[in-house]
C-alpha cells in the first residue's frame, strides 16, 4: 500500500464526476454493515513504508467517530475536507504523507466498534477507503465512545518507517464529541481482533503506548449536545493536556490538522518544543 500520489486537481475532477458535493451522506456511505476489507478481525499489522516514490513517509492516522452524532464528519471529508487536509499537509512541507482511516464506535454497544483501512498516499485510494466506511450510527447511553481502540490499534497493530527508520513519530488524530470509555476488556479485544492473547487495558495505558510512536491529538467537536458539555471537555483536557484541540464546528478539522502537522514537525526539527497554534496558518480554501 501507499503507492501513487495525491493530486488535488485530479481529485477535484473525480469529485465532480462522482457528485460528492450534491449527494447525501447516505448516498455516499451506502454500506449496510462493515466492509470486509475494513474488518479488523484477524488483522496483524498495517504498514506505512518508504519507497522510491515516497522516500520520506510520514504516517498519519485519522480515527473518525461514526456513532449517530458524528456521521457529518466523514461526509465533510468526502465533499471537501480530505483534499484540503492532504493538499495543505503537502504544501506545508510534508512531501510524503501516508494516511490511514480508522472508524470507531462503541465496543459496549455496537456491532462494529473498529474499522481499519490501509496507509495510502493517492487521492483515489484514500477516497476508496473513506467511502468504504460503515456509518453504523450507534453508540449508547454509557457516557463515552471507544476512542481508546484507535490508540490500541496504533500502538500494537501498525508498523511505520518514519519512526522505525528515522525515529520520527507519526500523527494520530481522534475526532469526536464524547468522552472516551475508560477500559477495553480482553474479551472485547478478542471479539474485535480475533484469536490471540489479550489483556484488559485502561485508556491512559493505551494512550501512553500510542504516544511512543505517534504524536497523539484529540479534536473535540463542540457543536453537538454532548460536545458542548463542559465536563466532557474538562475530562479530555485532563487526559490530553495541550494535545486537546476544541473546535466549534466539524468543518474546522480540515484546517487544523495540516497546521498541527506543520507546527509539530517544525518544532521537532528545531528541537524547540511548542504547542501547535491553530490560529495562524494559511489554508487552501
Amino acid at each position: 500500500m501507499g503507492r501513487g500520489t495525491y493530486s488535488v486537481s485530479e481529485r477535484s475532477a473525480r469529485s465532480v464526476a462522482m457528485g460528492y458535493a450534491t449527494k447525501s451522506v447516505n448516498e455516499i456511505f451506502s454500506q449496510s454493515s462493515i466492509n470486509n476489507a475494513m474488518n479488523p478481525y484477524g488483522v496483524k499489522i498495517r504498514e506505512s513504508r518508504d519507497s522510491d516514490e515516497h522516500p520520506d513517509t510520514v504516517s498519519i492516522i485519522l480515527a473518525l467517530d461514526v456513532t449517530g452524532s458524528m456521521g457529518s464528519i466523514p461526509h465533510h471529508l468526502v465533499k471537501e475536507g480530505l483534499p484540503k487536509i492532504m493538499g495543505n499537509i503537502i504544501q506545508g512541507g510534508t512531501r510524503d504523507p501516508q494516511l490511514l482511516f480508522l472508524a470507531v464506535g462503541d465496543h459496549e454497544c455496537d456491532n462494529s466498534p473498529l474499522q481499519v483501512g490501509q496507509f495510502e498516499s493517492s487521492d483515489e485510494l484514500l477516497d476508496k477507503w473513506l467511502t468504504d466506511v460503515y456509518l453504523e450510527g450507534g453508540g449508547g447511553g454509557n457516557k463515552g465512545e471507544s476512542y481508546l481502540l484507535a490508540w490500541y490499534f496504533a500502538a500494537f497493530h501498525t508498523s511505520i518507517d518514519c519512526f522505525e527508520k528515522r525515529g520520527r513519530k507519526g500523527f494520530l488524530f481522534t475526532i469526536g464529541d464524547e468522552p472516551t470509555l475508560d477500559d477495553i476488556p480482553a474479551k472485547a479485544l478478542k471479539n474485535i481482533m480475533g484469536d490471540g492473547q489479550y489483556e484488559t487495558y485502561h485508556a491512559t495505558v493505551l494512550l501512553d503506548k500510542a504516544r511512543e510512536k505517534y504524536h497523539v491529538f484529540h479534536l473535540h467537536i463542540k457543536q453537538t449536545y454532548a460536545g458542548g458539555l463542559q465536563e466532557t471537555i474538562d475530562g479530555w483536557k485532563q487526559l490530553m493536556g495541550d494535545h486537546l484541540i476544541v473546535l466549534d464546528r466539524h468543518e474546522e478539522i480540515s484546517k487544523v490538522i495540516p497546521q498541527i502537522v506543520a507546527d509539530t514537525t517544525r518544532s521537532v526539527s528545531t528541537s524547540t518544543p511548542s504547542i501547535p497554534d491553530i490560529s495562524q496558518t494559511k489554508i487552501i480554501l
